[in-house]
């Protein structure tokens, strides 16, 4: 059984039904697993959570731009480990043709706080509502951000009583020179809870595949990827475990 035909077992909920797990403020686990593994782990989370269903649709590709200053002022916060720190996207959902202009803060607590406008494209410029939205949420303006690169994956999202689950594979990322770099081979996976609970499905599901939680940004992963001249000392371990995911697979 394929993913596609295995999505189909999943109960399906609505955007409207799982407002009660929006989690605009949340604590985020991540795992990063070989994509093999995927079909298994959904086998065994059908019984427990329900799939996101739009238009008849349950796998859903989403695009991605990300900013940062001239100098990856943000990308440097988180490897350099710096709480209060942010990050500033545009994002597309293709099945709805939604926009969003989005800012994650992920504060001193260890939690995550998102928020995001709708925006009529994902142009690189910043309108005047834009500017406004990035001054009121951040310590940036406009003009201190250009766009860096751009990222594709197709999205899973599980819903169950008080977490949602999104399951992310066939990332792609390339900037503005056309660089590309893909990594077809993993999986990441996020966890996303009002408060951490080692009680969860999801948590004894990739445990029982160990995967181990992770400290991980798909912003620094691709950042990383296609500058080599900025630090990324604290990917290594990151680089590392793909490498090795891609050894296994080919082997």
């Amino acid at each position: 059984m394929n993913v596609k035909e295995l999505l189909l077992r999943f109960v399906p909920i609505s955007l409207q039904q799982m407002d009660h797990v929006s989690l605009m403020d949340r604590v985020d686990t991540k795992f990063i697993g070989p994509s093999g593994l995927l079909t298994e782990i959904l086998h065994q989370l059908v019984e427990d959570y329900k799939i996101l269903e739009i238009d008849d649709c349950r796998l859903f590709p989403y695009k991605t731009e990300y900013f940062d200053t001239k100098g990856f002022h943000m990308y440097e916060a988180h490897q350099n480990g710096k709480l209060n720190r942010f990050k500033v996207r545009k994002r597309e959902y293709l099945i709805s043709g939604q926009h969003f202009l989005e800012i994650k803060f992920k504060n001193n607590k260890g939690r995550t706080i998102k928020k995001r406008i709708t925006i009529d494209s994902t142009m690189e410029n910043f309108n005047s509502c834009e500017q406004r939205f990035l001054k009121d949420n951040s310590p940036f303006k406009g003009e201190d951000l250009e766009p860096k690169l751009f990222n594709s994956f197709n999205r899973i999202t599980l819903v169950g009583e008080s977490e949602r689950l999104t399951i992310d594979h066939d990332l792609s990322y390339t900037n503005e020179t056309g660089m590309v770099i893909e990594f077809p081979e993993i999986v990441i996976i996020e966890l996303k809870q009002k408060k951490y609970t080692l009680n969860s499905v999801a948590q004894k599901v990739l445990k029982k595949y160990k995967m181990r939680p992770e400290s991980f940004s798909k912003y620094c992963l691709g950042a990383a990827s296609l500058n080599k001249d900025i630090k990324a000392n604290r990917l290594k371990q990151k680089f590392n475990l793909i490498k090795k995911i891609k050894s296994e697979i080919e082997n």
